[in-house]
Parts: structure tokens; C-alpha cells; sequence
């Protein structure tokens, strides 16, 4: 399993995005069969990093992104010391912000994986989302075995 630790700042949000894309290319994720897959991931981790910077900062000064890949799912999880446990909010338009976490979900569900957040060992939590490598018949190759599984 990668492992990517930043502060919790808002400036760790791209950087933690841009992390995610380098090591997703680097186990050759690229190419046309991995685009949306690749694009949804890095969505994904930007709402999850966001709102452990906006909602955990205050308990938890860094964050943790965590990337695993087998042979057809790719899990990104997002760990904090915070012990809240967040839910999907329902879409409200009159009030500001409160979507990320239901965007992960819609876009998991549409993708065909899952999503859940845990408690770890510590008090904090893992937010996660396990999405399904595309299929054989994708134009391209497959990814490169993750090395730290």
C-alpha cells in the first residue's frame, strides 16, 4: 500500500491530488482505458483531503492518504485523528457546501464500487472508496503490480 502524509492545510489538497495522479501514472494508469477511472480518483481524493482539512485539522494536523491496488480495484482511503464520523448530506441548494462526501458516493455507485468511512485504532477515521479497474476489452494495458502491496 502508497502512503502519502501532508499537513492539514488547505494547500495540501492539490498536493495530495497531484501525489495521487503521479503514482496512479507510475503503475501505468494512463491512457484513454484508465481516464475516467484516474478522473474519478482524483476527484475522489480532493473532496476527502478537503473536508479532513475543513472538518479535522483542529484534532488532527496531518492527513494520510492511502492508495492500494489489486488486480481489478483500486481503494484510495483518506485517514484523520478526528473521531467524527461524517454522513452524505442530502443535496440542499440554499445552503452552501456539505456535498463532498455525497459526491463520493454518487461517483463510487455510478463506477460500481463502494465506499464506507471506519474508525482506526487511534479514535480517528478512515474514509475510503474501492473502485473496479476497467475491464479487458479497454483499449490499453493493464496497470503494473503495486510493488508495496
Amino acid at each position: 500500500m502508497w502512503r502519502f502524509s501532508a499537513v492539514s492545510h488547505e494547500a495540501s489538497v492539490p498536493r495530495t491530488r497531484h501525489a495521487v495522479r503521479d503514482r496512479l501514472l507510475a503503475q501505468g494508469m494512463a491512457g484513454e482505458r484508465y481516464q475516467e477511472l484516474v478522473d474519478d480518483l482524483l476527484l475522489i481524493v480532493s473532496e476527502l483531503v478537503s473536508n479532513a482539512v475543513t472538518h479535522a485539522a483542529v484534532l488532527s494536523p496531518e492527513v494520510v492518504c492511502e492508495l492500494a491496488v489489486t488486480a481489478d480495484r483500486v481503494r484510495i482511503s483518506v485517514v484523520d485523528g478526528h473521531p467524527y464520523r461524517p454522513k452524505a448530506q442530502e443535496n440542499d441548494p440554499a445552503r452552501p457546501g456539505g456535498r463532498g462526501l455525497l459526491l463520493v458516493k454518487s461517483i463510487t455507485l455510478q463506477a460500481g464500487g463502494e465506499c464506507d468511512v471506519e474508525r482506526t485504532a487511534d479514535g480517528g477515521k478512515v474514509i475510503w472508496a474501492s473502485l473496479p479497474l476497467p475491464g479487458p476489452g479497454a483499449a490499453g494495458a493493464g496497470p503494473e503490480a503495486d510493488p508495496d502491496d
